[in-house]
């Protein structure tokens, strides 16, 4: 502390070793202000790491004191460069795993996709692929439900029957003549209304394969199979 204009004898060790640059100059000053030669760095630092502020003459005060401060300045700064650095390392570190992750998260969403695609495609390709249509079958005046069941186990995959069959069951118990008296559903799949059904051909009100076909081909389009028609209607009782 400054006590009026004196100045108490407050050790300079930690201004002389802060810097090699602010020992040598004050080593300098030293030695010129006795009318000494120049002394080495080496005896420079020794003589200031010992040295006190009254020992030296007061103009160089100003002059250890000022390089002190800048040294710490500069190590303050390096301190503060470096951690705004590693901040923004491990900033780039995370942005780099975010965008990383969402990648692989659109690649692992494209590629399930792809393989749900894959396997509606298979499904009605089986189901087009079946060997018979509605039109194959000799149209008779009247049909048993064996004989309807046998038909539609004809004109689908044979891994889909029974969830087609499921379906009929709840919907018609496999009569396609069956008619809901309240919306007016008609058939084996009971369409809404049961005229939809003349897509798949005029004779859709007395003709069992006519109604197999249409309900074959809404369940495909809808839900991609009977199947997946099926797992709908247990989950909400209506397809």
């Amino acid at each position: 502390m400054l006590e009026g204009k004196r100045v108490s004898r407050i050790s300079v060790r930690g201004f002389a070793v802060a810097s090699a640059t602010a020992v040598t100059t004050v080593g300098a000053v030293v030695g010129v202000a006795a009318g000494n030669e120049p002394a080495s760095v080496g005896n420079t630092e020794a003589t200031a790491a010992d040295a006190t502020i009254a020992d030296i003459p007061a103009g160089a005060q100003a002059q250890v004191q000022t390089a002190s401060l800048t040294q710490q300045a500069d190590d303050q700064s390096t301190q503060a460069d470096t951690a705004a650095l590693k901040s923004a390392q491990e900033s780039a570190r995370k942005a780099a795993a975010e965008t990383a992750q969402s990648k692989k998260d659109a690649a692992d969403e494209a590629k399930a996709k792809k393989e749900a695609d894959a396997r509606k495609e298979k499904t009605l390709a089986a189901s087009r692929s079946a060997t018979r249509d509605a039109g194959d079958f000799a149209v008779k005046g009247s049909y048993t439900v064996a004989e309807t069941q046998a038909m539609a186990r004809q004109m689908m995959a044979s891994d889909q029957f029974q969830c087609f069959s499921n379906i009929v069951d709840h919907e018609s118990t496999w009569n396609y003549k069956a008619t809901n008296a309240s919306s007016g559903a008609y058939g084996l799949v009971q369409a809404l209304p049961g005229s939809k059904m003349a897509s798949a051909g005029a004779d859709w009100q007395t003709n069992p394969a006519t109604q197999i076909k249409w309900g074959l081909n809404y369940m495909n389009d809808r839900y991609g199979s009977p199947c997946g028609a099926w797992s709908f209607w247990q989950a909400n009782s209506w397809y």
